[in-house]
């Protein structure tokens, strides 16, 4: 199968700019512009919603269209991305803002990994409700708004939107998009309530925080790709957090230097990490994916891949090809892309709101009969308490194989 770019739309409106005060007349020509574009730009938008349904459920939101408001709008267009039922057709609002906060799901709740310095007493402290909205009926709201057929879909979207004033206060969950008040257990089993303001931006990578811990061999190296060798188990660790080349150190000369380490150091195990990877172009990964195939480390309890809620897209066709061709065991979460999926994303912008639509143009099947995610083999469930002290379950399991 020749291997493409899955395009991302991270930026699709670039310095477009657009009021939020918009009016019913607006809306409803957006609604109408969406009803008649997407059919036709998406490659099978009817595969798993009829075309009277679609078109039922953009015609009440129609209907409602003198209740709205920009966040509000946005939220009814996620929830008509649900019924659409494509992991890859999905809604890009222009979001300016985003609380100074970062969540993780551990077995044990939602709890908080990254904060603003004047809260850092907060860390690890673990998310009760937000505004007084339980956590349990907080993500009761956002199953309404995302698909959770894919469980790892859900939690990654779920976490990736929880610190979003604008998805919060369109799901009602808070009134006011400049601040949300959290209620938390702390580390100390104490309940405390902790307001925080909204900030500029609308990626949380990008906003200054103070972390639970940094000594995770995931976190030692920025960077879409890297390894380390762990001289006493001989294991040689290779991070593959984005499917793109990078500028200054192209993925075919790193790729050529990981495997003149291999054949020096003659390691005894080597560890694929997919985790963090959302996808980009899935034929970067290919020159590895040939050598290790035909390597003395491509043996059960030699070869481990990682994967989880994170990997996504062409990480996924990527791990998928490795399932199918390597003896690799894989370890972790199930994938949050599906095996077989519709991608190769383009997108249109609506004429009035100027948010995004992103759409399919092309079906991957990538394992004929297969439904659903990518699973491990063994699956690992994180906990907080192995988290902050930086050890890492899926890598712990890696050794007792």
């Amino acid at each position: 199968m020749k291997k493409i770019m899955i395009f991302v739309l991270c930026s699709f409106i670039g310095s477009t700019c657009f009021s939020q005060t918009l009016s019913k007349a607006d809306f409803i020509e957006d609604l109408e512009y969406l009803k008649k574009t997407l059919p036709v730009k998406h490659t099978n938008l009817f595969a798993k919603i009829t075309s009277p349904a679609f078109e039922t459920k953009v015609n009440s939101i129609i209907n409602k269209a003198d209740t709205l408001n920009y966040d509000t709008f946005a939220t009814e267009l996620f929830k008509l991305t649900v019924g659409i039922g494509d992991e890859h057709t999905f809604v890009e609002p222009k979001f300016t803002q985003i609380l100074p906060i970062k969540f993780e799901l551990f077995k044990e709740g939602v709890f908080i990994i990254g904060i603003d310095r004047a809260n850092s007493a907060f860390l690890q402290a673990k998310l009760i409700a937000i505004n007084n909205h339980s956590i349990n009926s907080v993500i009761s709201l956002f199953k309404e708004v995302i698909q959770t057929e894919n469980k790892s879909y859900f939690e990654d979207h779920f976490l990736h939107f929880i610190n979003n004033p604008s998805f919060l206060k369109g799901l009602g969950i808070i009134e006011d998009n400049s601040e949300a008040e959290f209620t938390l257990v702390d580390k100390n089993g104490k309940q405390t309530k902790i307001k925080l303001a909204a900030v500029e931006g609308n990626d949380i990578s990008n906003i200054e925080l103070t972390f639970a811990q940094s000594d995770m061999l995931a976190n030692k190296k920025k960077g879409n790709y890297w390894f380390n060798y762990d001289s006493d188990r001989k294991t040689v660790y290779f991070n593959y957090n984005n499917c793109r080349d990078e500028q200054d150190n192209p993925f075919a000369k790193f790729n050529g230097e990981l495997f003149t380490y291999i054949a020096q150091h003659q390691p005894e195990k080597i560890i694929l990490d997919l985790r963090y990877n959302s996808g980009g172009n899935s034929g970067i990964l290919s020159p590895f994916i040939e050598k290790i195939k035909n390597s003395y480390l491509n043996s059960k309890g030699k070869f481990f891949v990682l994967i989880g809620k994170q990997t996504f897209s062409s990480a996924v066709m990527n791990a998928v090809d490795l399932k199918r061709n390597s003896n690799a065991i894989f370890i972790g979460e199930a994938t949050s892309g599906n095996i077989n999926h519709y991608g190769e994303v383009r997108g249109f912008s609506l004429p009035k709101s100027k948010i995004v639509i992103a759409y399919s143009t092309r079906y991957w099947e990538l394992w004929k009969g297969m439904k659903g995610p990518l699973k491990p083999d063994i699956h690992v469930k994180y906990s907080i308490k192995n988290y902050v002290e930086g050890r890492d379950e899926a890598i712990m399991q890696v050794y007792r194989n």
